[in-house]
């Protein structure tokens, strides 16, 4: 019934209200002082050189995505090892299948040479 989600609903108008409430008397009682000194970014005490925009080198990111696509495997392999037993003869084959996948991925990137840094 609809009625049986008035609860939530009213909990999550008085949630909003808050939140908004609380935004604009922060907003409106607040100091209001803007100096060179609140406005400049703040680098952990460092001063700041040069551009933030500044390029950064593909072989960054690349690696990046491949630490992410690589370590994502632990996440399916713990699972696994965990119900290694219940699985049996069916899981182990699976895993290999899957090792066999990541395996061929690696030696993709490894005969790109991605991981090379050498000449760069």
């Amino acid at each position: 019934m609809p009625i049986d989600y008035l609860p939530i609903i009213l909990q999550m108008l008085v949630a909003l209200g808050f939140v908004v409430l609380t935004m604009t008397a922060t907003h409106l009682i607040g100091p209001k002082r803007k100096t060179a000194d609140k406005l400049s970014p703040f680098e952990s005490g460092i001063e700041v050189v040069g551009n933030a925009r500044a390029p950064f080198h593909i072989k960054y990111f690349v690696v990046a995505i491949l630490f992410v696509l690589f370590d994502v495997e632990v996440i399916f392999m713990y699972p696994w090892a965990v119900n290694f037993r219940e699985m049996g003869l069916t899981g182990m084959i699976e895993m290999f299948i899957f090792m066999g996948t990541l395996l061929l991925g690696f030696i993709y990137v490894i005969k790109k040479k991605t991981l090379d840094w050498i000449n760069d």
